[in-house]
């Protein structure tokens, strides 16, 4: 079974209380004439034979109190002394304290309402002080489910409701659900300019060919993404829109709303710096300091009792800050707000070159 958020390697918590920092061995006479690179991992059979050279060469392993090279020959007795060095990997996955806001829970599943600024995951530059950390701390129980639960991310900068499974066979059955685009993801965005109307966004995306920190939409190679847009209120340089996936690529949202030329307000890596708006305005987009985007309603079957379920949780104030800027300076609340005219459509999407790449966006 796969999932671009969940594979099946089973991550454990190792605390300093488990793993010794030292480990000192005799080597038997069983192994003389043995190099010491191939009689470690002989000895230690719980770490790969390239992690205990790499610790040979950094003088984390020493024989009789020196250090030696990988490819010293043994001849039985010596003594070693190693100190185990745990990889980022490893000292990742510790319980930190950390406020949670829990929308949801049972001996099942755990609802999240994720603050914008919280990484989901420990990966390059961010090893600790992610949710993942704060799920251990919070449910240590979590220590023996694959990535303590974690079915599905959010961007780091994105706020919103997440589900974290407590046990293995929920989480099997959400992942079930997640490949199966039964999983109902509804967010709340603020875009770039007036959205002329509701429609659906088909592409496909991949990672960007010229920056391997973004997605694309991509001519070949991507995979399927679709997302359904709403509009829910129009303002004189802006549009609130509700945007509902259908499938759950890195991105998505971000990465559509940018090839259909709106952009979402506030977003660094995806954004245009030089869209037009009143100085009020500017000021709450630059205060917002991320991307404006919420996830905004939850809907799925419980893993456990079959039951359909839904959560929502309200606008953060940072996203509703903004709101409130744009309502105040540009325009009242539109219930249905009305759609424009085709030659309208065209004026307002068709403004710069999409460089042969087909977004396909059509009404709804």
């Amino acid at each position: 079974m796969t999932d671009p958020y969940f594979d099946s390697e089973d991550y454990s918590d190792i605390s300093e209380n488990e793993v010794p920092a030292r480990q000192q061995i005799d080597v038997p006479l069983s192994l003389c004439g043995e190099r010491l690179d191939a009689a470690l991992a002989k000895l230690l059979p719980d770490y790969s034979r390239s992690r205990l050279t790499q610790w040979i060469k950094d003088g984390a392993v020493l024989v009789d109190g020196k250090t030696v090279a990988p490819k010293t020959k043994l001849l039985g007795g010596e003594k070693l002394e190693v100190t185990i060095v745990q990889s980022n990997e490893e000292m990742a996955f510790h319980p930190e304290p950390m406020d949670i806001p829990i929308v949801f829970e049972d001996e099942h599943i755990l609802v999240i309402n994720k603050p914008a600024g919280l990484v989901v995951h420990p990966a390059s530059g961010n090893w600790s002080g992610t949710l993942l950390n704060g799920l251990l701390h919070l449910c240590p129980q979590l220590a023996q489910v694959p990535r303590a639960g974690i079915v599905h991310r959010l961007d780091k900068d994105t706020s919103g409701l997440m589900v974290v499974a407590k046990t293995v066979p929920a989480q099997t059955e959400l992942v079930r659900q997640l490949q199966a685009r039964t999983v109902k993801r509804i967010y709340r965005a603020i875009a770039d300019g007036v959205v002329p109307f509701d429609g659906v966004i088909n592409t496909l995306i991949g990672r960007d060919p010229h920056n391997r920190l973004k997605m694309a939409v991509l001519k070949f190679g991507g995979k399927t993404a679709i997302t359904h847009v709403r509009v829910l209120e129009r303002f004189d340089s802006h549009s609130l829109i509700e945007c509902k996936l259908e499938t759950g690529r890195t991105h998505q949202i971000r990465v559509h709303m940018k090839e259909a030329r709106h952009p979402l307000a506030g977003d660094a890596l995806y954004g245009n710096p030089r869209h037009k708006m009143d100085e009020p305005v500017a000021d709450a987009v630059k205060a917002l300091g991320r991307q404006a985007l919420h996830a905004y309603k939850l809907a799925l079957v419980h893993p456990a009792t079959g039951e359909e379920r839904s959560w929502q949780a309200p606008l953060p104030d940072d996203f509703r800050r903004l709101l409130e800027t744009l309502r105040g300076e540009e325009g009242e609340f539109m219930e249905a707000a009305p759609t424009h005219n085709e030659e309208d459509d065209d004026e307002d999407w068709d403004d710069e070159d999409d460089g042969d790449i087909e977004v396909i966006y059509v009404r709804e």
